[in-house]
């Protein structure tokens, strides 16, 4: 594919050239833009002149590809640029392939648009492009995010139209000269609250919560399954604070992770009972549980949500 297409890029550049050198009262500027435009034309051209089965050659099967994971939890709503503060931001992915490794990512949000910077874990991939791989074989190569360098890795910039929601993603393999269809969730319940735009979520100061205990219903969702916590709970109010207890199932989690920092058990006799921070209500909190229910200890990421219209003073 991509020898066909340099040579197409090649014809197009040599007859843009030549139609635009008898045009001496264009501006460089036109010409380049015309030139560029030409390249898309005929790449778009080229690309439409291919058949059916050139197409489905360049596309893997299901059979080519290893199990498709599924990305988007129950309770996801997807988060849009209006939904949070123009910055950039590291933030957490999910991959529907455990070839498409993603190293690290960082979140970019500007002028009402939100752009991911992806560091890859390998460079096996020669273009992504932001769609299917269907829509990739029918688009012009200069649509194609070729990788670029940095800190020692590749990496690809790429749109994301909304968080916590399923972005399509194609990828050109370089060894097997075929697209393959990747699915990616960027987790919203990954950013920093920082990060979240002024009235998004409720907290202690605008529910008009006064110093005192109260219950509070709290959802979790990830992990396998097996793992439950107790709902309603227990939360206290302190100096326009709110710390949470968190029972879990078992006695077998050993510390928790709130925005990287570590909290201990305040009992492990029958069940792991944490005491936990809680900035936002009505908001997907992410947190960490370390397990030791495996053979060998297990951090699982896992989501709660704690229900501000349940709040009730003990």
């Amino acid at each position: 594919m991509k020898k066909r297409r340099i040579a197409t890029i090649i014809f197009a550049l040599t007859m843009a050239a030549g139609s635009l050198a008898g045009c001496g009262s264009q501006s460089q500027s036109a010409a380049g833009s015309q030139t560029t435009e030409a390249v898309q034309t005929t790449e778009a051209a080229a690309a439409s002149t291919m058949s059916a089965e050139e197409k489905k050659d360049l596309i893997a099967s299901s059979e080519e590809m290893i199990e498709v994971e599924k990305v988007v939890e129950e309770g996801m709503v997807p988060v849009t640029a209006d939904k949070l503060k123009e910055g950039t931001y590291e933030i957490k992915v999910e991959s529907s392939s455990a070839m498409f490794n993603i190293d690290k990512c960082e979140l970019t949000v500007k002028d009402g648009a939100m752009t991911a910077l992806l560091y890859m874990g390998g460079t096996g991939y020669r273009y992504l492009y932001p769609g299917t791989p269907e829509e990739a074989v029918d688009a012009p190569e200069s649509d194609y995010v070729t990788p670029v360098e940095k800190d020692g890795v590749h990496t690809f910039t790429i749109p994301v139209e909304a968080l916590d929601a399923g972005v399509y993603c194609a990828a050109f393999s370089d060894n097997k000269e075929k697209w393959y269809f990747r699915c990616l969730a960027f987790r919203a319940d990954s950013l920093p609250l920082e990060a979240f735009a002024d009235g998004s979520y409720k907290t202690v100061e605008s529910l008009g919560l006064e110093d005192g205990t109260y219950s509070v219903d709290v959802s979790m969702v990830g992990g396998t399954g097996k793992a439950t916590i107790q709902s309603p709970t227990t939360m206290k109010v302190e100096d326009g604070k709110c710390t949470a207890t968190i029972t879990w199932s078992s006695n077998n989690y050993d510390y928790m992770l709130v925005e990287d920092e570590k909290y201990l058990p305040v009992s492990t006799e029958e069940f792991s009972v944490f005491e936990i921070p809680v900035k936002a209500f009505d908001h997907r909190m992410g947190v960490v549980g370390d397990t030791l229910a495996m053979s060998v200890p297990h951090e699982i990421q896992y989501t709660l949500v704690f229900d501000s219209a349940s709040i009730k003073a003990q």
